[in-house]
């Protein structure tokens, strides 16, 4: 019998960080919870980026997960905004990472593939898949849905022969 793992999936951005946890034993994946970590657009940056992180760290000593995934940004025309999600993201890769979680990380596209099939998705199909995915999923926001279809792809990809092949060293190193 499989092991079961919580994967916690983060959507980084910095109004609202959505996160979702789910826990995959073998194949089967079940709904842990969902939530979206917001921060005061009036603060300055640097507050903003704390109440993320604080927000991330309650989180994450609350549901205990094993593993973490993370969206990877993508570029856009307003080269500030980018920026900004960059120093979100770097706060969702490092609250994780201090907690001794290895962290993986999915491009938009992958996670689209992952969940609905297809690369070019809308946000749409992709909260009516993770819905038909695990049936009990609530969330509070667009962002929490993200991450818990980014939860989702990291359970599929975990399983790929180099990841098991890493997890086997790891194991036997230890």
């Amino acid at each position: 019998m499989a092991s079961t793992i919580r994967i916690i999936g983060i959507d980084p951005g910095l109004r609202r960080t959505g996160w979702g946890l789910v826990e995959a034993a073998g194949n089967a994946l079940r709904f842990v919870a969902a939530g979206t970590v917001r921060s005061d657009a009036s603060a300055a940056l640097a507050v903003r980026l704390r109440q993320l992180h604080d927000g991330l760290t309650e989180v994450m000593r609350a549901l205990e997960p094993d593993e973490a995934a993370v969206e990877q940004t993508f570029v856009n025309r307003d080269a500030t905004a980018t920026l900004k999600l960059g120093q979100a993201r770097g706060v969702a890769m490092l609250v994780p990472a201090l907690s001794g979680l290895s962290v993986a990380e999915y491009a938009p596209n992958a996670v689209k593939k992952t969940v609905i099939g297809v690369g070019h998705g809308d946000k749409k199909q992709i909260h009516m898949m993770v819905k038909v995915l695990m049936p009990k999923a609530t969330f509070d926001s667009e962002d929490a849905a993200d991450a818990l279809a980014i939860a989702i792809c990291h359970a599929h990809h975990r399983q790929s022969v180099p990841a098991r092949l890493a997890a086997a060293y790891a194991g036997a190193r230890a």
